[in-house]
């Protein structure tokens, strides 16, 4: 029996984005939920329990890095692997990102989406060590 296809979130508020990266997830065999802002992330978080989620850090109604924040403080999501997808590129910002708990952090500009799933793939295969221990 085949393995059940990981789960994705994608938290973009960009439309075009959006369908971009659901469309390459989806091609390289990913389940896809989406979420346009940060209150529905969360939201959808619960709901879709997801492998990973793709955040986007500068969203409506609540920054990335708050969603982020309010993940890794949840026992319930806490354990879900994030990686920050996000033009915030800046030293300050990636290492804001990576101290609440992000498990990388991808600047969209130096990667096409093709280049996003291929990386994520790679990613739910060889997943980091936890540091939620």
């Amino acid at each position: 029996m085949p393995e059940a296809a990981k789960k994705i979130l994608i938290v973009e508020d960009d439309q075009f984005l959006l369908e971009m990266y659901s469309a390459k997830l989806k091609g390289a065999g990913f389940q896809i939920e989406i979420a346009k802002d940060g209150e529905e992330a969360l939201d959808k978080a619960f709901e879709f329990k997801p492998d990973l989620i793709l955040l986007d850090i500068v969203l409506p109604k609540m920054d990335g890095f708050e969603v982020l924040k309010r993940l890794k403080e949840n026992p319930v999501l806490r354990k879900i692997r994030v990686i920050a997808l996000t033009n915030l590129g800046q030293q300050g910002e990636v290492q804001k990102g990576t101290s609440l708990g992000a498990d990388d952090y991808f600047i969209k500009a130096h990667f096409t989406p093709s280049e996003v799933a291929y990386r994520v793939s790679n990613f739910l295969k060889n997943p980091p060590l936890d540091r939620t221990q």
